[in-house]
């Protein structure tokens, strides 16, 4: 065992930083103030002393008349007109065994020490009465025999003394003084801790404490880069900072200096936040995590507080790396909204940070990383080199990289061995990185709920299916006339769809309810970079298929193309206002990147260009309203003919509108034709992804049926 004097060296020995470990001292606990508190009050009710204790004590006038008889009576002192203490003599303590039981009390009166009882009369004037009268029978009945001499002495025995006093309860009031103010106080503690929780142990004096988690090597992160999958540019980028603070010689040594942030910016979904925690496991340096929100509270002052307290823990730990994500909750263009006043709290967040990043003095070995998915309404000043060198755009995976993404989310789950990659990597265009992995989380629970030991390929497109269209409400109560205006609807959608060179090759429509939605054509979008003026023309066209094909078929219109009209709708005013793919228009674009309009009343064009839009995109979606009716009027026998098969089988795929118009000579379903191979009507389950049916916002207390 180790004795006192190796235990003093021990706490006295340097350790590795050449600093002394001394015993640390206990550290300060708002906890000690609640005892403090509760002491206090203890020690107020222990002197609480002038306060009249009955218990045993409280004696009748019958005992009070017996004591006055037998002459025990020392002194009644009468206590705030309310009371009377009655002191026994102590001969007559020590001849009467009756009085021993009363305990003395030390601070009850000037008294000390004497014992009393106490005697409650109603009214003192009474009192004073019935008590001259009693000694006045005492005196009469201890003359009655005696002798003149004898008499006159007792006649003449000094009474009992009955001496008035006023007395303070100091412990009540000085409680009952400060017990409402501990009462706000306790509150005022009760709501700082609520609204500083997790500040530092939530603490009233921690409220402006910075709320970011530290990961260093005793809470290490065990995500790394092998677990970001799709993001090789993105990951190219963060890989060099890593590198650089494990090593800083290779790059100082050419005279660079290390990047002092980098901005991930991208959709949601599609792997920022995975990437910074893949840097806090890869670098093995202090990673401060924290959300741009935190920084944002009702208090003046804390937001910029806690901006300084993050800083200056980083400077302590350095080299190190700040992660803020969603920093577009602190990072907003400044003086943008007229309505808040000149003393905006998120913009003196602002600023603060705008300091710290790159102000007078040096944050050397702070890296600061930062996600957003809205980098368009971020301040310049924070996007400027020197506070976000790099801009990194995390952008929605292409094929190969929704691949390695399906890889590396499918490696935990139990797969057929049969089951191909590529193939579902092909029917998730569009897909970001959360939406892969919700799917192959719903394909484990669809093939758990069908009791199955692994995971096919069939549970996969279920998965699809049930995240792109919803749930299916198979038990929806349908009328048969309405059941054929859906099955006419998207009939009406999968004929202009197949008959136009430019829309997005079917392969799948069901009028089978599913959300909001009464029926759904599903495609599959070819990934593509720019898009022309004809292939946005078809697609208008081709979502207009189906109000077409109710036209055309029974001559009156309804309320299911409710989804369509508002897809259209944007999609052409893109084109006139956005996209310069308007004749009268011209090559103008209205569109602002910087997002200053969002805070504007005025149109950042004239009120004769505002009509000129307005007939401009009315003529383009009527144009292509009446192609698609055109277009169903050369074919409505083979209209009618893939109605009635979508009305027997519910759901219908590609070969069926193979069999009734043939094959499209367009080459690029060459490629779609190959990897459907193998597939037939079979498989009534078989989905791709879909850009309908989209959510359906409340027109009325009954929504309209969406036959998207």
């Amino acid at each position: 065992m180790e004795n006192d004097k190796d235990k003093q060296e021990k706490n006295t020995s340097p350790d590795k930083k050449g600093m002394f470990n001394m015993q640390k001292k206990p550290k300060f606990s708002f906890y000690w103030i609640y005892g403090i508190l509760a002491v206090v009050f203890i020690a107020l009710q222990f002197f609480n002393s002038n306060s009249l204790k009955e218990e045993d004590k409280t004696i009748g006038w019958s005992q009070l008349s017996k004591m006055f008889i037998k002459n025990d009576i020392e002194k009644i002192v009468i206590v705030n007109k309310e009371a009377a203490e009655i002191y026994i003599k102590n001969e007559s303590i020590a001849k009467d065994t009756t009085y021993k039981n009363i305990k003395p009390e030390g601070f009850s009166s000037t008294f000390k020490g004497k014992t009393f009882y106490i005697y409650k009369f109603i009214t003192l004037d009474g009192f004073q009465k019935d008590i001259t009268e009693l000694q006045n029978k005492i005196i009469a009945n201890d003359t009655i025999g005696k002798t003149e001499a004898e008499k006159q002495l007792i006649i003449n025995r000094d009474p009992v003394p009955i001496a008035p006093e006023n007395r303070r309860d100091w412990g009540s009031e000085i409680f009952g003084f400060i017990w409402p103010f501990l009462i706000l106080i306790l509150i005022w503690f009760v709501f700082m801790r609520m609204m500083g929780k997790g500040s530092g142990g939530g603490q009233i004096f921690n409220i402006g404490k910075s709320k970011a988690q530290l990961f260093d090597k005793d809470t290490s992160v065990s995500i790394n880069f092998h677990d970001v999958a799709g993001l090789e540019e993105a990951k190219t980028e963060i890989i060099e900072i890593v590198d650089f603070l494990k090593n800083p010689t290779k790059y100082t040594e050419l005279g660079g200096k290390i990047p002092k942030g980098a901005l991930l910016v991208g959709p949601p979904g599609t792997g920022k936040t995975l990437l910074a925690k893949a840097v806090a496991g890869e670098a093995k340096v202090p990673f401060f995590s924290i959300s741009g929100s935190d920084f944002v509270e009702m208090f003046v002052g804390v937001g910029a507080s806690r901006v300084r307290d993050l800083f200056k823990q980083a400077k302590e730990k350095a080299p190190c790396i700040i992660f803020i994500d969603e920093i577009d909750a602190i990072g907003r263009a400044r003086g943008k909204n007229a309505m808040t006043g000149g003393n905006d709290e998120r913009e003196n967040t602002l600023n603060q940070l705008l300091t710290e990043m790159d102000g007078f003095a040096t944050n050397a070995g702070v890296i600061i990383l930062a996600a957003t998915n809205r980098a368009d309404i971020l301040d310049k000043a924070l996007m400027r080199a020197g506070r976000f060198d790099r801009q990194i755009y995390v952008e929605l995976p292409d094929l190969e990289e929704r691949k390695a993404i399906f890889v590396v989310h499918m490696r935990n789950l139990k797969n057929d061995t049969s089951l191909n990659v590529e193939f579902l990597a092909k029917q998730t265009p569009g897909f970001s990185g959360a939406d892969i992995a919700n799917v192959c989380n719903e394909s484990a629970l669809i093939a758990a709920r069908k009791g199955k030991k692994v995971i096919e390929k069939q549970d996969f497109l279920d998965a699809i299916d049930r995240i792109v269209g919803g749930l299916e409400k198979r038990n929806k109560i349908i009328s048969l006339d309405e059941k054929k205006v859906i099955a006419f609807h998207e009939a009406g959608h999968a004929s202009i769809s197949w008959l136009l060179e430019h829309a997005h090759p079917l392969v799948k429509v069901t009028i089978v309810p599913r959300g909001k939605a009464l029926g759904a054509a599903w495609y599959l979008p070819e990934e593509r970079q720019i898009t022309t003026s004809e292939q946005m023309l078809d697609e208008i066209t081709a979502a207009l298929g189906g109000r077409a094909a109710e036209q055309v078929t029974f001559g009156k219109i309804s309320t299911g193309a409710l989804n369509d009209l508002e897809k259209v709708t944007k999609q052409a005013y893109a084109m006139v206002v956005y996209f310069g793919l308007n004749e009268k228009i011209g090559n103008i674009s209205y569109y602002d990147s910087s997002g200053q309009q969002e805070y504007s009343f005025s149109k950042p064009y004239s009120e004769k260009t505002a009509e000129l839009i307005d007939q401009e995109i009315h003529f383009l979606v009527e144009t292509a309203y009446q192609r698609a009716i055109k277009l169903l009027e050369e074919n409505k026998d083979k209209l009618n003919s893939l109605a009635t098969v979508l009305i027997e089988k519910e759901v219908i795929f590609r070969e069926d509108l193979e069999n009734i118009f043939g094959k499209r000579p367009f080459e690029k379903d060459r490629e779609v034709d190959l990897m459907f191979e193998g597939y037939n009507n079979n498989n009534t389950n078989i989905t791709i992804n879909t850009e309908l049916p989209a959510s359906l916002p409340e027109l009325n207390p009954k929504n309209s049926p969406d036959l998207s």
